[in-house]
């Protein structure tokens, strides 16, 4: 028998998030927590379950395995899991009612209903017109309204009354879906919300007739037709998105605003009030809408503006049980909660994500520490107050009381679940994640003058002082993830399985990385090369200097999306301290990337057309004198093949060899098992090779 590898298992637990419990909602009478989870840590299909806090039972709601739920899964629902990373099956989402009595879902295309509040009851299919994408029950759970075939349906509960709401009137027009960038860049992944009394939805049309065409294509089957889609190419034209009040009749009511200078919809909400917030092409203005569910017509409620851009804090705007609103701005160089336009957090305390809202008190996230995340609420009543206090971590759901807290620290594997009530541990959720065959081995450390956060893992063979290691930098290295941690994650555990092949392994965090101030973030405005490249190298001879085992003479690079972009840059620009380089879908010419995150940065391309191409690689391809492996998934959406393939053309017409290793059939997760095991073996091969291991 074979014996088990750590790359087969990264590959198949699909870096271990199978049978992690996620997706929780509590019920409105805090008794109950709705989850999905698969049936194991190597099982790829999720199951919707519900725990009663009272008894700290789990109870399987529905399982794919019974419902014969055969077929495809629709290109659209392909797509928004594309958009979301989610690598699993089956129920990977659902909706609920008000009072959390019954749940909806697809599968293959199909639309299910099942009773949350009976445990005898079974899912119950709906004989529908498909297939359907992101069906949503409406807060009286009557019916279940749903997108099929570009259209907004909504069907009664008992499967009768099945009617189109708002169907497509343009051949590049969709109802009730997120554009490309809304779920890709604005973490806004849905486009239609019920009112509150279930009378009437938002929905959002989206037209793409104005979009570049863009065409994924298989060279593996040259007899297959290309994937022809729209894509919002920085410097071109947007989804042109607007918003209409449909009611169950199919009346429509158009929202009004001033949509030529606000082009973006980021967030919707609609409790006591239906807010929209809006902003502007260069991100620099933001506003807060309330929107007249009557009319249409709509009043700013808030503007927020800065000269770099204006950063939407996640769970923005919210609104507490008296009305107050709840919204994040930057001010003392620290992105502070509000409620009601007031501050209500200190200096310092860098608020991230606003989590939950259970009347007047506030569940949200925040960092005083940029390797650490932890859960806060602040209340009228009760004043500000910290939730977790150990290192790590932490994701949360509050609702009528009773708290979720998700942890992950660096004492112990995967995600403990604990579910609490007035302070006290009263369930746990459990885990069925497969436990690791090897244990990260991570050291914590801020680096140079700008105390850059930086992780070191040796191997755990290694006796100091006996022998010198090779160096394998391992960034990511750019806004929106960090990756030094308090936590044991995916990405640590990859890294310890480098440094067992016998690499220190170095990971920094530098300029541009959330949770160290609204400053540090907006230091790559107009530069996404410069800085991130300086803090590698600083994070790298910092490291160097506590640990002198470190071989310097030997330095690797890899990295993904943008960890791919950096990497290829720190051979092409640093040969002097970088000797090999991993480049997995890197951006290498930021003109092909999407409007609302590359213009964030970087401006209008026809405005600052000289630092999209300073910070392009295609120019440095001639500078090549290291060894460069450029990966790419031929069926990516997001960062596509010509960036690798225009980078591979330079470097061949300036006659610099390199490897590139084109993946068939991946995108820009590489969720196939075979895939991603190998991929690590032959990143591993190419590194050793390179630095003369």
């Amino acid at each position: 028998m074979t014996e088990p590898s750590f790359p087969r298992q990264f590959a198949r637990t699909r870096r271990f998030r199978l049978g992690t419990p996620r997706r929780f909602a509590v019920s409105p009478g805090g008794g109950a927590v709705t989850f999905i989870r698969t049936g194991a840590g190597d099982d790829p299909v999720e199951r919707l379950w519900i725990l009663d806090v009272a008894t700290g039972e789990e109870r399987l709601v529905a399982d794919p395995a019974t419902l014969e739920a055969d077929g495809e899964v629709p290109e659209e629902e392909k797509i928004r899991r594309e958009r979301g990373r989610e690598q699993s099956g089956g129920i990977v989402a659902y909706a609920t009612d008000a009072a959390a009595r019954v749940a909806a879902f697809a599968l293959a295309g199909r639309l299910y209903t099942v009773a949350l509040d009976d445990p005898a009851a079974v899912p119950a299919e709906l004989d529908v017109p498909g297939p359907v994408v992101d069906p949503r029950p409406d807060p009286s759970g009557t019916r279940v309204a749903y997108v099929a075939g570009g259209a907004l349906r909504v069907v009664e509960l008992d499967g009768t009354g099945g009617r189109t709401l708002a169907a497509p009137d343009g051949d590049e027009v969709v109802y009730g879906l997120a554009e490309h960038i809304a779920a890709e860049e604005m973490g806004r992944d849905r486009g239609f919300w019920w009112s509150p009394d279930g009378s009437r939805l938002l929905v959002a049309r989206v037209d793409d007739a104005e979009l570049e065409r863009w065409y994924i294509s298989d060279p593996a089957d040259p007899a297959a037709p290309p994937r022809r889609m729209a894509y919002p190419q920085a410097g071109k034209a947007n989804s042109d998105v607007t918003l209409w009040l449909v009611g169950l009749d199919g009346s429509r009511v158009a929202v009004t605003w001033d949509r030529e200078a606000f082009e973006y919809v980021v967030s919707v909400l609609w409790g006591t009030s239906l807010l929209v917030t809006v902003q502007s092409r260069d991100q620099r203005t933001a506003r807060v809408l309330r929107v007249d569910p009557g009319t249409g017509a709509t009043t700013v409620v808030r503007e927020d503006r800065d000269p770099a851009w204006v950063e939407i804090v996640r769970g923005t705007p919210a609104l507490t049980g008296s009305g107050a609103l709840v919204w994040a701005a930057d001010s003392e160089d620290t992105r502070r909660l509000l409620v009601d336009g007031e501050p209500v957090t200190p200096p310092g305390l860098q608020v991230g994500e606003v989590l939950s809202t259970d009347g007047d008190t506030v569940l949200f996230a925040a960092t005083d520490e940029p390797t650490e995340r932890h859960l806060w609420t602040y209340s009228t009543e009760g004043g500000l107050r910290r939730v977790t206090t150990s290192p790590g971590v932490y994701e949360g759901v509050l609702g009528a009381g009773t708290l979720v807290v998700a942890a992950r620290s660096l004492d112990h594997d995967g995600v403990l679940v604990d579910v609490r009530r007035e302070g006290r541990r009263v369930a746990v959720i459990a885990s069925l994640a497969e436990k690791p065959l090897l244990t990260p081995r991570v050291a914590l450390m801020r680096a140079g003058e700008r105390e850059l956060r930086t992780a070191v893992l040796l191997p755990s063979w290694h006796v100091p002082g006996a022998g010198r290691l090779p160096v394998l930098m391992a960034p990511y290295g750019g806004p929106a993830t960090q990756l030094v941690v308090a936590a044991r994650t995916w990405w640590t555990l990859v890294a310890q399985w480098f440094a067992e092949q016998g690499f220190a392994v170095v990971v920094a965090d530098g300029r541009g990385t959330p949770n160290r101030g609204p400053a540090w973030e907006r230091t790559v405005w107009g530069d996404l090369a410069t800085p991130v490249l300086e803090d590698q190298v600083a994070a790298l001879h910092s490291a160097a200097e506590r640990h002198p085992d470190l071989d310097l003479s030997r330095v690797g690079i890899r990295g993904w999306s943008f960890g791919g972009f950096l990497a290829a840059l720190a051979v092409l620009r640093r040969p002097d301290v970088f000797h090999a380089a991993v480049a997995g879908a890197p951006p290498t010419d930021q003109s092909l990337y999407d409007t609302y995150w590359k213009e964030r940065f970087l401006g209008h391309p026809d405005v600052h057309p000289d630092v999209y191409r300073r910070t392009s690689l295609i120019d440095d391809a001639p500078n090549l004198t290291r060894p460069l492996m450029l990966i790419q998934g031929l069926a990516d959406d997001n960062v596509v093949a010509a960036h690798t393939l225009r980078l591979s053309a330079a470097l061949t017409a300036a006659g610099r060899p390199h490897t590139v290793l084109p993946l068939t059939g991946v995108t820009h997760m590489v969720s196939q098992d075979a895939v991603a095991e190998n991929l690590l073996h032959l990143e591993l091969d190419f590194l050793k090779r390179s630095l003369g291991m």
